[in-house]
């Protein structure tokens, strides 16, 4: 969006700003997927507006920063939080470029739509009946992140939309709520907001080996990109090389899967009557590869051995989706049995994003010590020792590391 108003300096807490900057970052995420997702403008506006909100946020930490600079030293420390600054601006913008796809009416494949909610966990858009159970129950009293392991994205109420929703949010009749979790959640949690059987879509039929190919690695590109963000974040708040050099990888593999989608484009585009209609999906990979790059500049400073400032691990303890570390203890339920197994997202709402292996062996790279599995899946195993991050709500976290422990 054009930079409107004016934005002066005001003594505000960095460390506020930072976790505010990365709640309204992963959900600029999640909203303009879902505006492609819904083909909806009115969500894509809301993009645009929590764009708007993130210039502000950004120049006012950049502003906060420069003030609290007074020394070399200050220099060293802060310059790693510059760039997550920076960082989260850049996931704003590529939010912004995939939210005017659907605003401009740029155009993209059905199977596009079609794909992404397997993406995106699956996500729905549902009304809520005025006989529904949900009506007039909060969220916290609801509970359903940790009972289902759905989580309420957004909620437009009589035209106007209410973002990242909390616990004392109270669902009323006819608010139409995104919700996002995995299948068996999301069919549990339709059918009870409007008393029907939630329906996936279908994918279309017809389409061409290439065009599919395409949108597949958008797809993947969009889930590395996602991984990637979280991950930058956790190497950051455990001060992690390790877990900075996942972050490496994975940006490389969103490089080459951003070379392999432009010679199917290409391809799918000779045998198509309309070429132009592949502009969206064009548009649509530039801006997720644009995320995955962010993500590499959020973890930076561990890179280059720069610690990170205690501000930094601050904000991200203190931000609405939080991260934690567990060890799996001897005496855990998750010892021995699988992610799916121990239903762990069900059971307390937390996604596992990485799992670091106990023994001892080389990985991929050739560093030393327990190979990192990065997005496990319901078939990864666990064991006693490994190491596991995860991701979800602070009340989520402390059930987890319950679980984790024993």
């Amino acid at each position: 969006m054009e930079p409107t108003g004016t934005v002066e300096y005001e003594p505000v807490s960095v460390k506020a700003v930072l976790a505010e900057m990365k709640d309204t970052a992963e959900l600029l995420i999640d909203l303009s997927y879902s505006a492609v997702l819904l083909g909806s403008d009115d969500v894509a506006a809301e993009v645009l507006e929590l764009e708007a909100k993130m210039d502000v946020l950004q120049m006012r930490a950049r502003m906060s920063l420069l003030m609290a600079c007074r020394s070399t030293d200050d220099a060293e420390a802060l310059a790693p939080v510059l760039g997550m600054v920076g960082a989260a601006e850049k996931i704003s913008d590529a939010a912004g470029d995939i939210a005017k796809v659907v605003l401009e009416d740029i155009g993209l494949p059905e199977a596009m739509r079609a794909t992404l909610p397997e993406a995106m966990e699956t996500l729905v858009r549902a009304t809520i009946t005025p006989d529904s159970q949900l009506a007039g129950k909060t969220l916290g009293d609801l509970n359903l992140e940790t009972e289902t392991g759905v989580r309420a994205l957004a909620i437009r109420r009589r035209g106007n939309w209410l973002l990242n929703p909390d616990r004392e949010t109270r669902l009323e009749a006819d608010d139409v709520v995104l919700f996002r979790g995995p299948d068996d959640g999301i069919s549990e949690v339709y059918v009870d907001a409007t008393g029907t059987t939630y329906e996936p879509p279908e994918p279309p039929e017809g389409e061409g080996k290439d065009l599919e190919r395409a949108v597949d690695s958008i797809v993947l590109m969009k889930d590395m990109g996602e991984l990637a963000v979280d991950l930058a974040y956790g190497a950051v708040l455990f001060d992690s090389d390790e877990v900075a050099e996942e972050v490496v990888e994975l940006e490389a593999e969103v490089d080459a899967l951003q070379s392999r989608f432009e010679a199917w484009t290409l391809r799918a585009a000779a045998d198509m009557d309309d070429p132009v209609s592949l502009r969206g999906l064009v548009h649509l990979a530039r801006s997720t590869e644009v995320i995955s790059d962010a993500a590499l500049e959020i973890s930076e400073g561990v890179l280059r051995g720069l610690s990170a400032h205690p501000v930094v691990a601050e904000a991200v303890r203190e931000s609405d989706e939080i991260l934690v570390r567990a060890t799996v203890a001897e005496s855990s339920a998750l010892a021995g049995t699988t992610i799916g197994d121990a239903a762990v997202k069900t059971e307390t709402g937390m996604r596992i994003i990485a799992v670091r292996r106990a023994e001892s062996e080389s990985d991929r790279t050739g560093r030393e010590g327990g190979a990192w599995v990065v997005s496990p899946g319901p078939e990864t195993p666990l064991r006693v020792g490994d190491v596991l991050l995860a991701k979800g709500t602070r009340s989520g976290a402390e059930r987890f590391a319950e679980l984790a422990e024993g």
